[in-house]
């Protein structure tokens, strides 16, 4: 049984020698939830304001879970776990093409869930605007992990996501993302604290997203190798896909770095947009570290070592300023190339691990890994 709870509150004004006792507007319930239909009438009705605790545990849904349920800037809608506690949402008994979590709504901050096992996307937000999703994980789904979609896509915030293992077996993992933002248009989108791995196409993918979107502090690692024994696998392994389906959008990537993939480490992808790469690295991708050949990209203090195809293919359009491939700048040692911290768990605040795993203490030049 689900278990609300209204709170509300009184204002006292004194009225010549009287009280007078005037109530405010009630606050919206906070709904704990301990069984999959609760969970899924509390995400259908949920209202400004409303908080959705969830007991741990792991929940089965057999349908997808949605909500069309706005909150607002000021009040909020929260879908979260009961406490500390750890709760797996799992799509094992959804239909094929499924989808765990679909929300088509604003202001809503969903945190610490797991969402696995889907038969399609696991999480998809569509025209969503003003969310916030930290701390959640999408792993092991039978399409991109995390997807923003649609147009009106405007000030949504990905904070410290993983999302690995997803692969999308009728298409033989070519359309598997970690985070895909594809399809749809609006500014102000930002991912940050990102871990991006073993999924069977890229790690971060902007096919025919038409705005600006900021990707910050994030790893991408490990996309597009074929894990799954399928003999016509066809995913492409880019750490970071930043366009394609001729939109021409500057998207903005900071202090992140993509490694192991079985593609480029970064590509515009046919973006000729004046894309932005500032301070990142690239290392052992098998194919370029950096891969920009028809468009404008702002290439600056990058770094790039020992990948497949070489460190960087650019066009007569890019400007490239303080990368370790111009003149005059040299590459900085790393002080380690063992990734095996970077898959620890995270800081207590959600952060990156802690590594020394491509970090060579400059100030001027590559990713600062965290």
């Amino acid at each position: 049984m689900s278990r609300r709870t209204a709170l509300s509150l009184g204002a006292v004004l004194a009225l010549g020698a009287g009280l007078a006792v005037i109530p405010t507007q009630a606050q919206a319930a906070t709904v704990v939830v301990s069984n999959t239909t609760d969970l899924s009438d509390a995400i259908k009705n949920a209202a400004a304001g409303t908080v959705i605790q969830v007991r741990a545990g792991t929940y089965y849904p057999t349908a997808t879970l949605q909500s069309t349920a706005n909150g607002t800037s000021s009040s909020r809608v929260h879908l979260q776990p009961y406490g500390s506690e750890t709760v797996k949402i799992d799509g094992s008994n959804l239909p094929d093409g499924d989808w765990i979590f679909k929300l088509t709504a604003d202001y809503w901050t969903v945190s610490g869930i797991t969402f696995q096992n889907s038969p399609d996307s696991a999480v998809v937000c569509q025209s969503c605007a003003s969310t916030v999703w930290e701390n959640i994980k999408t792993i092991n789904g039978g399409d991109s992990g995390f997807t923003l979609t649609g147009d009106s896509t405007t000030n949504n915030t990905i904070r410290n996501i993983d999302s690995y293992g997803n692969y999308d077996a009728a298409t033989h993992g070519e359309n598997a993302d970690g985070v895909a933002i594809k399809f749809g248009s609006g500014s102000g989108n930002l991912v940050t604290g990102a871990r991006l791995y073993n999924n069977s196409d890229d790690g971060l993918d902007f096919w025919s997203f038409s705005s600006p979107v900021t990707i910050e502090h994030t790893w991408a690692m490990g996309n597009g190798k074929n894990r799954w024994s399928d003999s016509a696998f066809a995913g492409d392994g880019n750490g970071y896909k930043l366009g394609g389906d001729g939109e021409v959008v500057a998207h903005v990537i900071n202090n992140s770095a993509a490694w192991d993939n079985a593609g480029n480490g970064f590509t515009e992808n046919s973006n000729k947009g004046a894309i932005v790469i500032n301070r990142t690295t690239a290392y052992a991708n098998a194919k370029w570290g950096y891969y920009f050949a028809t468009g404008a990209a702002r290439l600056g203090k990058n770094l790039a070592v020992s990948n497949g195809s070489g460190t960087v293919s650019k066009g007569s359009s890019v400007v490239s300023a303080g990368n370790n491939w111009d003149s005059g700048i040299s590459t900085p040692a790393f002080l380690s190339t063992s990734a095996t911290t970077t898959y620890n768990a995270r800081q207590s605040n959600g952060s990156l691990p802690v590594t020394t795993f491509l970090t060579t203490g400059s100030t001027t030049i590559g990713a600062t890994m965290d």
